[in-house]
């Protein structure tokens, strides 16, 4: 059912309108079907693009939608309601975005990001590495100054939309230590520049996610955004947004799991009665929709604290964290609900379930969150 939603303008609403009209017209009707058959949906991304709902957070100058961050994040809500694969590389693309319109010169900018923001290019985000997932500063992907530019050698790892994506935000090694790491903007059609083979996920199928390989591959000096050494400043900065999309990704997977639940509830009998109305799966029920509401409260209070120019570090971690574990739990109930049909694929449940659970790893996993929490915590 929709969501009744409190928004801070005409204009605002206007999107989420559309933002439902595109997502029940174009996404749900062939889900089903790319996520069971792990096939891409070509130009999915490209009607995304040409409604405006890649770029609503920035700004107009550069072809943005100029959209406070509450509303964009409601937006993502609604697609991932839907398909969250697509919602999670809608994400991506907006936390793509970032270095560039935070970091890059004006030149840069006005070069690149009409493109970026217009969706006729869609980016992806390379910080990961097979032995540095969590720990940032322990990469090693190199990036040596020669005339010119850097030459790359190394490897990314958990690439969404890797292969696909028409540019990369590279994080690499300039230099030594935590301040020897430098953001580069890398298009895809770098020589020298590979991708490996589709990792076999649990969910999230639609969407491919690929590790990248660069050998020897020459970049521009003028593909640096900022300053040598200012990657790891510019990465963090970028995460603290990207999981307030990641928890708007997983309160809209738990929305729709607990839409299907409640319309089971209301179609199948026992005893003589839906079972709704039996008390012990009614209370199951409003536990879900508790969770998922209160999940909604934490990533809305972190986006308006961001609109207001606030710091919201420690609030972004908070809606991660309980958004994402919402999702595993009132989707891990969904399939409950259903009894032993929620186990098979005839109902979506059972993929909601296992999309749920990436949601706890990714933009940092729920212990990193915990750790961001507590050292707020500590500095009082």
């Amino acid at each position: 059912m929709p969501v009744d939603r409190l928004l801070p303008t005409d204009e605002a609403h206007e999107l989420i309108d559309l933002a439902r009209q595109i997502s029940d017209k174009v996404l749900d009707p062939v889900v089903d079907r790319h996520e069971r058959d792990e096939t891409y949906p070509d130009g999915v991304f490209a009607t995304l693009g040409e409604a405006g709902l890649l770029s609503l957070p920035y700004p107009e100058d550069w072809g943005g939608g100029g959209q406070p961050y509450e509303v964009y994040l409601q937006v993502l809500e609604e697609i991932a309601a839907r398909w969250a694969a697509v919602a999670v590389a809608v994400s991506v693309h907006g936390l793509s975005c970032h270095p560039l319109m935070t970091f890059g010169t004006d030149e840069q900018r006005d070069r690149w990001l009409p493109d970026m923001l217009g969706g006729s290019t869609i980016g992806a985000y390379s910080l990961s590495e097979p032995q540095a997932g969590s720990d940032a500063a322990a990469l090693t992907c190199k990036a040596t100054a020669v005339d010119g530019g850097y030459r790359i050698t190394g490897s990314k790892a958990w690439i969404t939309h890797g292969g696909i994506a028409d540019f990369y935000n590279l994080f690499a090694r300039t230099g030594e230590g935590a301040q020897g790491i430098s953001c580069f903007l890398v298009p895809r059609d770098t020589e020298g520049l590979s991708f490996g083979r589709p990792e076999e996920k649990m969910g999230l199928h639609a969407v491919p996610t690929t590790a990248a390989h660069y050998d020897d591959a020459f970049l521009d000096a003028g593909r640096r955004i900022g300053a040598e050494g200012q990657g790891l400043q510019i990465a963090f900065s970028a995460l603290d947004s990207g999981r307030l999309g990641i928890a708007a990704v997983a309160v809209g997977l738990a929305q729709a799991a607990l839409d299907a639940a409640v319309a089971y509830s209301q179609e199948r009998t026992t005893f003589g009665r839906k079972i709704i109305d039996h008390q012990g799966l009614a209370f199951v029920l409003a536990d879900m929709a508790a969770a998922v509401d209160a999940a909604r409260a934490t990533y809305l209070d972190a986006a308006r604290r961001r609109d207001a120019g606030m710091a919201y570090s420690r609030q972004a971690s908070v809606a991660k964290l309980t958004a994402t574990d919402a999702a595993m739990k009132v989707t891990t109930d969904a399939v409950q609900v259903f009894g032993g049909a929620g186990y098979t694929r005839d109902y979506r449940v059972e993929r909601y379930m296992r999309e749920a659970k990436i949601m706890q790893i990714f933009e940092g996993t729920n212990q990193i969150q915990r750790l961001v929490i507590s050292r707020h915590l500590a500095r009082g």
